[in-house]
């Protein structure tokens, strides 16, 4: 990930401020501190203070005027300037340590051994780059397994710190990397680009961020700045080195894990601009091996003892499971129904899928009114029925299907009803500031359903 000046002049050390007014004033004419805070849209008194700092890093020149007037190096010179500092910093800290490290040699000093202490322990991590480096520390310590919850944006400090590097070093070992995100069109490119053998699985409920190496170590985010590319000044992580604590992070994981889609299905959102999860449908409850004892008249105990064998007997009961399993055969819907699986149910369950995927196509339109306008459009348009809505006692739209069948058939219906039912619900997911409540007016003859729009 390419960095621009001001994630440079960031991990340098300046704060916002200081580098707007590196911005300001590079390469330009000289100005006073009060044209710098006009510019900046702050006061006389923050521009001076920043104007300070700055001077006492050299990257800003005072000009004996009055009033003064300040000026500062382009942009690149500046950016030279701070890396002859922190060069100069890093190379008084390399001797300290050297000089200490001979004092320590020919004192015949003799470090104190410590037994490692096996009891859990905590650390509390300030700022994004100390809780980066743990990260990448836990990467290269790892020995079988890691796993990277990130959240919409939090693939991006990765790579832009070179936290990944150390992550797909470690895949490369034979490391077991899994990334655990929330996925987003602005951040698909970059999980192409790490080791081929990461697992990378998409979660839409996915809020939190941490990591947990093998069975002992866990970074859980506690906070973070808003924006991804930043210095991250404000994040804060708790890193827990507990046993008991990373297994129960690790089952809770595994549950999500379970859950989660593939990175290429749910890619598929944002490239083809389409759903394809699979589609999980669910049947009714009981048990279904008393409905196949049932439908083929089987026995439900078995005789405990012997009979003797009878030839006539022996060919009546083959013939009526036979006769039986024929009639299944041959029965279509019926015989779905005969082992007490719900048509109505399964063909909703596909409609609800069908209006999650329509209201997906139709996420761009921001306008609640156009919303429905274009569903509803979409729906009478595909002959389903026609769609209405009032405003009054509140806000509900009016399903009237073309047709409600009774009896035998494909309960279509419950598919056209199915698909009002995901869009509306897939636009207004549970928990949100509106609620969709379905009601049941009449079947027969006008087949009307109700769907109530509530506002939290």
């Amino acid at each position: 990930m390419i960095m621009d000046w001001d994630q440079i002049l960031s991990e340098s050390g300046l704060s916002n401020r200081e580098i707007s007014v590196i911005h300001t004033l590079s390469g330009k004419k000289s100005m006073r501190a009060s044209q710098v805070a006009k510019e900046l849209g702050t006061t006389r008194l923050e521009a001076y203070k920043s104007l300070e700092e700055l001077q006492g890093l050299g990257l800003v020149s005072v000009i004996a005027d009055r009033p003064m007037k300040f000026s500062c190096p382009r942009i690149d010179k500046a950016v030279e300037h701070l890396i002859e500092i922190r060069k100069g910093q890093l190379m008084r800290i390399e001797r300290g340590y050297d000089e200490i490290q001979s004092g320590v040699e020919k004192s015949n000093y003799e470090y104190e051994e410590v037994e490692d202490d096996d009891s859990p322990k905590f650390t509390i991590l300030k700022e994004r780059v100390r809780i980066l480096n743990r990260l990448e520390k836990m990467a290269e310590n790892s020995n079988e397994d890691l796993v990277i919850i990130v959240g919409r944006f939090g693939i991006l400090p990765l790579f832009r710190s070179g936290t990944i590097t150390s992550i797909n070093e470690a895949s490369k070992r034979g490391v077991r990397i899994r990334i655990l995100a929330q996925l987003d069109k602005r951040t698909i490119r970059f999980y192409r680009d790490i080791h081929e053998s990461i697992e990378v699985r998409h979660s839409d409920d996915l809020d939190a961020q941490g990591a947990v190496r093998d069975q002992n170590e866990v970074i859980q985010y506690l906070s973070s700045d808003e924006n991804p590319v930043g210095k991250g000044k404000n994040d804060a992580a708790l890193v827990i080195e507990s046993s008991q604590f990373a297994e129960n992070q690790r089952n809770l994981i595994e549950a999500i894990w379970e859950e989660s889609l593939p990175f290429e299905t749910a890619s598929n959102r944002f490239t083809e601009e389409k759903i394809t999860d699979p589609l999980k449908l669910t049947l009714n409850e009981g048990s279904f091996l008393e409905k196949i004892r049932d439908v083929l008249m089987i026995e439900a105990e078995i005789p405990e003892d012997d009979t003797p064998f009878n030839i006539n007997s022996f060919l009546a009961s083959g013939l009526e499971i036979s006769d039986a399993r024929k009639k299944l055969n041959q029965g279509g819907i019926g015989s779905l129904e005969a082992f007490g699986i719900d048509l109505a149910s399964l063909m909703r369950q596909v409609g609800n899928r069908v209006g999650e995927e329509l209201a997906f196509s139709l996420r761009g339109i921001d306008q609640e009114i156009e919303f429905l306008n274009e569903m509803m459009d979409w729906w009478e348009h595909a002959g389903l029925g026609t769609l209405s809505y009032e405003l009054e006692p509140e806000f509900h739209i009016n399903v009237q299907f073309t047709e409600l069948p009774e009896g035998e058939g494909l309960p279509i219906w419950a598919l056209d009803d199915g698909i009002i039912e995901g869009a509306l619900k897939a636009r207004y997911p549970e928990g949100g500031d509106v609620a969709v409540h379905r009601e049941v007016i009449s079947k027969d003859p006008e087949a009307l359903h109700k769907y109530n729009l509530i506002m939290a």
